[in-house]
């Protein structure tokens, strides 16, 4: 389990970035797969998860996460869902405490937010398409709706695929600085064949910078890289592996 300095230390707030240690599931999901959308066994999805809600301080019925497609879709929610029911977005906000957020991701960023001082808290899954489309501003925004500061929110990039390891063809490099010219400084020069490196961290960082929030942090930690610690979508499509486990993010207000 994983903390980020930006969120630690607040009243009434948990958060943690789980790695794949400490659960109970076996072969490509070894051992804390978190995500009901893996072919792992349901069994020890809902057991890892429960070890991950307590962990947290909260109950495994409260632990929500949604159905993630790489949207700009933020939610804010009231109660918690039955698994098979998760909505499609890819960020919740909330200011119930005893509810716990998740994000699960295998290379894309989790970003967790909180505004301590009036109680709400958000989780964002930040791919390369949500951080591109919106979908940071638009968990700051649904924050705000709900009585959150940005000058006071604070924010954490958690563990994601890291720039050495994040191949992109010259179409990926063209989309983002078509975007903005200035979305160049977050890709390597160009190689032999044509290929950039892309540093996912860094857009978000400058993404989130641009919100204006309080405070804003980041564990280093590479998922690609880290085999032992973190799934990977993209070290299993490189090993032709069918299948991939998924970590889960968190944060939760509690009393």
């Amino acid at each position: 389990m994983i903390t980020a300095e930006s969120l630690t230390g607040l009243a009434g707030v948990h958060h943690a970035f789980f790695t794949r240690e400490g659960g109970v599931s076996e072969g490509l999901y070894a051992s804390r797969n978190c995500g009901y959308g893996s072919d792992d066994r349901p069994d020890h999805v809902r057991e890892n998860r429960r070890r991950s809600a307590e962990a947290l301080g909260a109950e495994a019925q409260r632990l929500v996460t949604v159905h993630q497609t790489h949207s700009d879709r933020a939610l804010f929610i009231e109660a918690p869902w039955q698994p098979q029911d998760a909505p499609r977005a890819d960020a919740l906000v909330c200011d119930r405490p005893g509810l716990a957020l998740g994000i699960l991701t295998a290379d894309c960023a989790p970003v967790l937010f909180a505004d301590p001082d009036v109680g709400v808290i958000g989780a964002a899954h930040a791919g390369w398409r949500g951080a591109l489309t919106g979908i940071l501003d638009n968990t700051v925004a649904e924050m705000e709706r709900r009585g959150a500061d940005r000058a006071r929110i604070l924010a954490a990039i958690g563990p994601r695929i890291g720039h050495g390891s994040y191949e992109v063809g010259p179409e990926f490099y063209d989309r983002f600085v078509a975007e903005d010219a200035d979305n160049a400084r977050h890709f390597s020069a160009q190689d032999g064949n044509g290929r950039h490196h892309f540093d996912l961290a860094d857009y978000i960082m400058r993404r989130l910078e641009s919100l204006g929030l309080g405070r804003i942090g980041a564990v280093a930690h590479d998922t690609f890289t880290e085999e032992d610690r973190f799934f990977s979508y993209r070290r299993s499509v490189k090993r032709g592996e069918p299948d991939y486990g998924r970590c889960l993010s968190a944060i939760a207000l509690v009393a």
